[in-house]
């Protein structure tokens, strides 16, 4: 079996956002492009943003550390830790209110 510590990797992945000029950094932890699931720990730093973008398939995102903000056209939500969104199946942007780590979870569809 495969354990991944999300807390030390959500340290590590903030602790590197902040050397980005984007204020974000990611990392998959199960899946890839070649498996219909996928699995990221992204972190971003308060005020960054992940632009609006295409939702790739079903997605939820699970708020570990911090408070964002999920934006669509349909609605949105705010999340914080402990919090599990749903995104909804259409353009959609993420930003931090404060420095925050979430998991990301996609299933493509087939």
């Amino acid at each position: 079996m495969e354990a991944t510590a999300l807390t030390e990797l959500g340290d590590q992945l903030l602790a590197k956002a902040y050397e980005e000029h984007s204020g974000r950094a990611a990392a998959t932890v199960h899946g890839g492009h070649e498996h219909a699931l996928r699995q990221t720990v992204i972190a971003l730093t308060a005020g960054s943003e992940l632009a609006e973008h295409e939702s790739p398939g079903e997605a939820t995102l699970h708020v570990l550390r911090g408070a964002v903000r999920l934006t669509a056209e349909s609605g949105g939500g705010n999340g914080t830790a402990g919090d599990l969104l749903v995104i909804p199946p259409e353009r959609h942007g993420l930003s931090a209110d404060e420095d925050s780590v979430v998991l990301l979870t996609v299933v493509k569809p087939a």
